[in-house]
């Protein structure tokens, strides 16, 4: 399995697997930490398994487009629910907020791929 498209250059590919790298990391991290006995919900477990899923499938550059959508969908979910900067003091607020726009530019580099992968061919 080769982790280049035909029609995508070294800077590209590379832009794309340190994307992924998020998703696989984490999403690794904490199921994995739930193998070895740390207390996880089911929603943590859930999300954690979603996002390796999608991390090896963007790795992969399978369907890119839309792998890189959905992506961009969990990571949007995940800053709203998991840092509400909104709704604490300071310093929380200033912590959570800085965690939260990680995770907006995040969305935004989802965004540039899916835009630049390559359309399907009909």
């Amino acid at each position: 399995m080769s982790f280049r498209s035909p029609s995508s250059n070294p800077g590209t590919t590379l832009a794309r697997l340190l994307l992924a790298s998020v998703f696989i990391v984490m999403g690794g991290w904490r199921l994995w930490n739930a193998s070895q006995g740390v207390p996880t919900s089911g929603a943590t477990l859930s999300f954690s398994a979603a996002e390796l899923v999608l991390g090896l499938l963007m790795a992969a550059g399978w369907k890119l487009r839309w792998t890189a959508l959905l992506a961009a969908l969990l990571m949007v979910a995940d800053a709203v629910l998991s840092h509400p900067f909104w709704s604490l003091a300071e310093p929380a607020r200033s912590a959570q907020l800085l965690h939260f726009m990680k995770n907006i530019a995040i969305v935004g580099g989802f965004l540039l791929l899916s835009l630049a992968a390559p359309a399907r061919r009909r």
